[in-house]
């Protein structure tokens, strides 16, 4: 009971720190974080927070949705196409940060519109009925209702007269 089953998490974090070459101390400063609570999340003796964890993604320039997974945040099989999804997003060289950003974000009110959050799960309305809307949410989802950086709030599929 004692062991957190973070050390997966842990493993990938050296890798990806090594891969970008990286020493513990300059990836601590670059995530706002300390060197030992960093050390201690490599070596699987803490879980850190989603939010610390995105520091640590944005640092290594990597997706914050893969460490969200490895940390047990996300569940790997439901969400492994939203990762997927987003990890081919933030890779794209052709976008700038602050494009990717705001697909990230239409993308991310889309899922939550069709019931499922960004390191949250379905709400409990939603999951109830997750069987039932989950053939037809598409449908209105794919057009061109959503422009600059409108949200999904203001391109709802579905309205219901009185």
């Amino acid at each position: 009971m004692a062991s957190l089953n973070v050390g997966n998490l842990g493993e990938y974090l050296r890798e990806q720190r090594r891969n970008a070459q990286l020493s513990l101390r300059q990836l601590a400063d670059a995530a706002g974080v300390s060197n030992p609570y960093l050390s201690q999340i490599e070596r699987g003796l803490r879980k850190p927070s989603a939010e610390v964890l995105q520091q640590v993604a944005k640092a290594l320039r990597i997706s914050a949705e893969t460490l969200y997974v490895r940390a047990g945040i996300l569940d790997a099989e439901r969400d492994r196409d939203d990762v997927e999804t987003r990890a081919v997003l933030l890779a794209d060289p052709s976008l700038n940060e602050r494009q990717k950003q705001v697909l990230l974000q239409i993308y991310e009110s889309f899922r939550k519109e069709n019931g499922f959050g960004i390191g949250e799960p379905a709400t409990h309305e939603d999951a109830g009925n997750d069987e039932n809307g989950s053939g037809t949410a598409d449908e209105g989802t794919g057009g061109t209702a959503v422009r600059g950086t409108r949200t999904a709030d203001d391109a709802g599929p579905r309205r219901t007269a009185g």
